[in-house]
């Protein structure tokens, strides 16, 4: 059989395909053909727009934070026993008597123990060997149990001196009535504390004291020294001024001076020390 008379014979079946293509749904038609092109994107739902707009806002408020932030690290402390950018004077060693008769006779003169060490009464004052102005300091002191016929500012007394000049008294002052600006915490004959937070004789007690030396230009007084003390824990002395140097007798003043040794007073008492430390600020 010839190709045109097979073309001939299957013309009515190719007759009635094209006949069915052209009754078909135009759906169904579009679905069949290929499609090229993509459907557009879905808007956005209102809920998805509301978190778009947290997000952007969110995102300026942290810009505008950054602007008030400080990136510039501070110096790390190991903070223990004494921290590591402290200068220890727990050690007898670290003292000098105030009074020597020379140089090489300048050790101090009081007792040293396993705690740290103990008035030698009438062994002097002592005073570090180095100088110090602006400090933090740390101080644990105890007095004797021994309080027999002791009362007032004879109950066992003491004192540091800020650059050799301004006391704060240390005193045992648990019920033991005195002066209150010559009690435990006060800047002694300037300033009493704002409370009496003494423990018992016998028992270690602690300052911690944040000192600003005076300022001079030249000979004249520019702005008086200031300490904060706390006794045992508790803020005894506020940013308070000191008046000038301690006076047992008349009216303290200031004259210039430049850094100066902490000094211990040598009251005639056998007060003890330990954990010294001090941070030049």
């Amino acid at each position: 059989m010839t190709f045109m008379k097979i073309a001939k014979a299957n013309r009515p079946a190719m007759m009635y395909q094209t006949l069915c293509l052209l009754w078909l749904p135009s759906t169904l038609l579009a679905a069949a053909a290929p499609n090229d092109t993509k459907s557009p994107a879905k808007p956005a739902s209102q809920h998805e727009q509301q978190a778009q707009q947290e997000q952007q806002k969110q995102k300026q408020r942290e810009q505008q934070a950054q602007v008030t932030e400080v990136w510039q690290q501070v110096p790390v402390v190991s903070v223990g026993k004494v921290p590591s950018d402290a200068i220890d004077l727990s050690s007898l060693s670290q003292w000098r008597a105030l009074q020597a008769p020379s140089d090489t006779e300048s050790a101090a003169r009081w007792q040293a123990d396993n705690d740290g060490f103990t008035v030698k009464p009438g062994a002097g004052d002592i005073k570090t060997a180095a100088d110090f102005c602006d400090i933090q300091l740390h101080l644990e002191w105890r007095t004797p149990t021994d309080v027999a016929g002791k009362t007032g500012q004879q109950r066992n007394n003491s004192g540091v001196f800020l650059q050799s000049r301004y006391e704060v008294q240390i005193l045992d002052s648990y019920n033991n009535p005195t002066y209150s600006n010559g009690q435990a915490g006060a800047i002694y004959k300037q300033v009493a504390p704002l409370v009496n937070a003494s423990r018992a004789p016998g028992q270690w007690q602690v300052y911690d004291i944040i000192y600003r030396a005076p300022r001079f230009n030249g000979t004249r007084l520019s702005s008086p020294a200031q300490l904060t003390l706390l006794h045992n824990g508790v803020l005894v002395q506020d940013h308070s001024q000191v008046h000038g140097v301690t006076e047992w007798i008349g009216a303290p003043s200031y004259q210039a001076h430049g850094c100066a040794p902490l000094q211990l007073q040598d009251h005639g008492d056998a007060v003890s020390f330990r954990n010294i430390w001090v941070r030049p600020l």
